[in-house]
């Protein structure tokens, strides 16, 4: 029986000018899903440190590669803002059946950088909700299910980021960055070029050269300022044009960044269900979990849930799942500086591995056997 735990459009925070011609080139190379693929990267690449991956079974280590090398988590990272949500709606700071307005939403949002998540979303909500608003609980379901930027950063404006920092002291995760929003560095190039007249050299030399500090305190700052003054379609697409390939490399290397140790850490807690109150899991739970809504994820186990996140340089992805027989897997996977084709294969063999891992004990096997000791 097929099942399905990795979604395309759920781990998308793309650029979206990638693609195009060069998918194409790369699909004759790109064979059916290979699970065994994953070993061979990690195995080929785990010297370098571009890659890690951490693999917990019945809370025993069974894979542990460069677990403590921070690597840019890009839309993994919203798993942090929905455990905040979901503290926060526990705690009655936040309604969840609140309608929250799509101009509002809209504020966040710059069409053709995300690989079409928000659209997509909205395509599907609007089925149910009209086109006015929809509830606070919709918008954190589609920043998890769709990896919509525009929800990430509305949901980091009501949150609150020194709150949603605070959060990660709480976890101890004390190898992740600071929280900043999402979309609003995308603008800081053309803020640069209105600001100081720079050529298109000039304004890569000086974004590469600008330390993070400055970089989330612009970010910081227009995120605030778009609240009352959001951004014409036209000056949206003045920032579309500043996205080259070189700028959007510096954007997804200045991503968040963190350990897989300390996101195997954090699917642990969602998976033990005891590390929160009943209440917290009670908002978080479907947020996270709604791979479960899948008859067919909900013949095998007793909960799944998982957050992935791409650019074009980079795959991650945190998971956790108890089966019916109550095995338990937490799996965390960060690659980074990739090709195009190197992420491209990444992400269509991840889904086959982590499948292979939950159901097929010989897999397990092989995976523990052929990556220890790397």
């Amino acid at each position: 029986m097929k099942i399905v735990i990795w979604s395309i459009v759920s781990i998308v925070i793309v650029l979206v000018l990638i693609v195009g011609i060069g998918m194409y080139m790369f699909t004759k190379e790109i064979k059916a899903e290979q699970p065994e693929y994953i070993i061979d990267f990690l195995k080929e690449n785990a010297a370098k440190g571009n890659v890690a991956m951490v693999i917990n079974y019945n809370d025993e280590h069974w894979v542990n590669i460069n677990e403590k090398e921070p690597l840019p988590l890009a839309s993994t990272v919203k798993i942090i803002v929905a455990i905040e949500y979901a503290q926060q709606v526990a705690d009655g700071k936040i309604d969840p059946n609140q309608i929250i307005s799509l101009e509002e939403l809209d504020k966040f949002y710059i069409a053709k950088t995300d690989g079409g998540a928000h659209e997509a979303w909205l395509t599907e909500v609007q089925k149910e909700y009209e086109k006015e608003g929809v509830p606070l609980y919709e918008v954190a379901n589609g920043m998890i299910a769709y990896s919509s930027n525009a929800n990430t950063d509305y949901l980091i404006y009501r949150l609150g980021l020194e709150n949603l920092n605070e959060t990660l002291k709480k976890l101890e995760l004390v190898h992740h960055d600071e929280i900043y929003p999402l979309t609003s560095p995308l603008y800081i190039p053309f803020q640069l070029m209105s600001e100081q007249s720079l050529s298109s050299k000039e304004l890569l030399v000086a974004m590469q050269e600008m330390d993070m500090d400055e970089y989330r305190q612009r970010a910081t700052a227009i995120h605030k300022n778009w609240l009352t003054e959001p951004l014409t379609e036209q000056e949206k697409e003045q920032v579309r044009k500043t996205l080259t390939m070189d700028i959007q490399k510096v954007w997804s290397d200045r991503l968040h960044r963190s350990t897989t140790k300390d996101y195997a850490a954090i699917m642990k807690k969602l998976n033990d269900k005891s590390y929160f109150s009943e209440e917290v899991y009670k908002y978080l739970d479907p947020v996270m979990e709604q791979l479960m809504q899948r008859p067919s994820n909900s013949e095998l186990f007793a909960q799944l849930g998982q957050k992935g996140g791409s650019t074009a340089f980079v795959l991650t992805i945190a998971m956790y799942a108890t089966d019916k027989e109550q095995n338990r897997t937490e799996l965390a996977f960060f690659a980074n500086d990739l090709s195009i084709l190197e992420q491209t294969k990444l992400a269509k063999n991840l889904n086959s591995f982590q499948l292979a891992f939950l159901t097929e004990e010989q897999f397990r096997v092989k995976v523990r056997s052929e990556l220890v000791g790397l």
